[in-house]
């Protein structure tokens, strides 16, 4: 009996230990929330959960699961109700990076400063994103807040089949306005079944345009985000040049083109010539049952140019200190040059960091598939994104101008006008 009591004891000991360890284990995983949205077609809900499944893997210290939160708009909307709330939010997620300033303002992330400096070679690490893609990433003093990630640019997309069938040169993109107003009136059916062009004004309006205002001589915002430049006579001349397209050379569906109609009508043959993101590449050449050619954003006065775009990765500031080093590992887990380059050759979005163009899949893909770097070398002539203070509210004022003028309801300089008096009374506080 003695002997039976003692080993019972010792067992029990040892379930306890066994108990105690793997609490111990249970209580070391540290579990975080990824939010991210997605803007283009494709299955990138499926990526996303590869890669978590894999970190996961090779860090069972660390949990992460992965959301899916919609759009742009939404992700910020539902963080913005649960912090509010009382909430903590996502202990890390992908926001536009144009909502920046607004995410600093409201006190909804931390720099990473702090994180950058405690990795190593962290200032290396930086050193090999593309430099246009920072621009977005920093405060006016040159703070660093957010990783790239999910990044763009615009490109003309165009098909090269119905170029040969009109006898335009399929190896070579319209290189001007012109170029691209004389190729869609060539390329529009006369019966109605085809427009020669189409460039999306709902969604993202204002991104769209900005390539024609970069182009053209000046960008809608520079260095500090207390100041737009709207009322430009180069941006009214890029307005009034967009507004033509459909309202007076018929290339364009007249009205506001919605953005998720526009590469489903490319693909189907329905217009010859699209503005989009790059992120919308695979998907585009996936579907597509012809040649698909991709050009820069042609030229305006002032020669190529285009706006960056896409999200960022930013560490929630109600995340605890834990679960803000382990945000870290993950942010750059995918920011790391194999996953960046794994991540541009499934979706198109440009992958954010030099090196990973000399690693596959990426590589061969290029190789393969130029279109692929075309967005990457539009990155010479990139600029900053419009991002400001009360962002939301400058980019829907600026955004519903450009919808006035394609309507025909506002000429360019009036509505361009009210803009800039609008955004001038919402920033006067931050100056």
């Amino acid at each position: 009996m003695f002997k039976r009591l003692v080993v019972l004891v010792a067992v029990v000991a040892v379930l306890a230990l066994m108990g105690a360890n793997i609490r111990t284990e249970a209580q070391a995983v540290t579990e975080i929330n990824f939010y991210y949205p997605t803007a283009v077609g494709g299955p990138i809900t499926q990526i996303i959960d590869e890669y978590a499944a894999a970190f996961n893997a090779a860090n069972p210290d660390i949990k992460v699961n992965a959301v899916y939160a919609g759009g742009y708009d939404d992700i910020y909307k539902a963080v913005q109700t649960q912090i509010s709330g009382g909430g903590t939010g996502p202990d890390v997620a992908v926001f536009l990076a144009v909502d920046l300033f607004s995410l600093i303002e409201n006190d909804y992330i931390v720099p990473m400063t702090d994180f950058i400096n405690s990795t190593a070679d962290g200032e290396a690490i930086i050193a090999d994103f593309f430099p246009a893609f920072l621009l977005n990433s920093v405060d006016e003093n040159d703070v660093i807040w957010g990783i790239p990630f999910q990044r763009s640019t615009p490109v003309m997309y165009y098909n090269k089949d119905l170029f040969r069938e009109v006898g335009l040169d399929p190896e070579v993109a319209p290189k001007t306005w012109d170029d691209m107003l004389e190729a869609a009136k060539l390329l529009t059916a006369a019966d109605g079944s085809r427009w020669g062009l189409m460039i999306p004004s709902d969604g993202f309006p204002y991104w769209l345009f900005q390539g024609f205002a970069i182009s053209n001589g000046k960008n809608l915002v520079e260095a500090s985000p207390t100041e737009v430049f709207f009322n430009t006579p180069s941006t009214v001349e890029g307005l009034e040049f967009f507004a033509a397209l459909s309202r007076t050379h018929k290339v364009m569906p007249e009205g506001v083109i919605k953005w998720g109609d526009t590469p489903t009508a490319f693909t189907a043959g329905q217009a010859a010539i699209i503005y989009h993101t790059t992120g919308s590449l695979t998907n585009i050449l996936r579907n597509a049952a012809f040649d698909v050619g991709v050009g820069f954003l042609p030229q305006g006065k002032a020669g190529y140019g285009a706006p960056t775009g896409g999200g960022n990765l930013h560490i929630l500031k109600t995340s605890a200190p834990e679960k803000q080093a382990a945000a870290w590992r993950w942010i750059q887990y995918l920011s790391s040059p194999e996953i960046q380059a794994d991540w541009g050759a499934k979706t198109g979005y440009i992958a954010a960091r030099q090196s990973a163009w000399e690693l596959d899949p990426l590589k061969s893909l290029a190789a393969e598939k130029p279109q692929y770097a075309v967005a990457r070398d539009q990155l010479e002539y990139a600029q900053k994104e419009l991002a400001t203070y009360q962002g939301l509210d400058i980019r829907q004022t600026f955004g519903k101008a450009v919808q006035a003028v394609i309507t025909g309801e506002k000429d360019a300089k009036t509505a361009l006008d009210e803009a800039q008096a609008t955004a001038d009374q919402i920033l006067a506080p931050y100056r």
